[in-house]
């Protein structure tokens, strides 16, 4: 006898506890950027909020083979946690710079592109939240998208600042990366929150 198996549904939580470690990570650097001080020891507890999410990353897609009736398409969940992987990826691949590069004066604008990327963070977790129901998701995925918009506009006004007061041309180099390296998260976030939103229309 052939026993249908039911649609999973751990895969919703699964998404908000990535989610919910994002935020962690995106908050614990915008704190270190505001307050360059104990980088080395901050940025390593960065390293375990990272470290965490590619096991969460790893529980999902190990899952997604395992499950023969997914909640929604298998290359949406695929695409998903891939792209909340990478924006804390950016987030940890901006406080791993401050080490490698032994910066420690504050960066001009790098914690406006951090508050950027943590609101970014909390509407993310609010959109995977409510994305079993599909209630008012599409909001958050338009603050994504208007948050991104505005981080480049940071960027962009940051880097032409650099390029006109920064004297040092090895600090200059080090700077500008940080800048890129946080506004790709930006990026990222956007590409999250696109999946999302192809998610809710698929299913409308």
């Amino acid at each position: 006898m052939i026993r249908l198996t039911p649609r999973s549904t751990k895969f919703f939580e699964m998404f908000s506890d990535m989610a919910n470690n994002l935020t962690e990570g995106a908050r614990l650097l915008k704190a270190i950027l505001e307050d360059m001080k104990d980088v080395p020891s901050r940025v390593e507890q960065l390293k375990t909020i990272e470290h965490r999410g590619d096991e969460m990353t790893h529980d999902i897609l190990t899952r997604l083979n395992q499950t023969f009736i997914t909640p929604f398409d298998r290359e949406d969940i695929h695409k998903l946690a891939s792209s909340l992987d990478d924006v804390l990826d950016f987030v940890h691949g901006a406080g791993e710079r401050l080490v490698m590069y032994k910066i420690t004066d504050l960066i001009p604008s790098a914690p406006q592109l951090a508050d950027c990327i943590v609101r970014q963070s909390e509407q993310l977790r609010q959109a995977v939240a409510h994305l079993e129901k599909k209630n008012n998701v599409l909001q958050y995925c338009v603050e994504i998208n208007r948050l991104e918009n505005e981080a480049d506009r940071i960027a962009r006004s940051a880097l032409g600042q650099l390029f006109e007061t920064e004297t040092n041309p090895i600090a200059l180099i080090k700077k500008k990366e940080m800048y890129e390296v946080l506004e790709t998260a930006t990026d990222k976030a956007e590409d999250a929150a696109n999946v999302i939103e192809s998610v809710v229309v698929k299913s409308a």
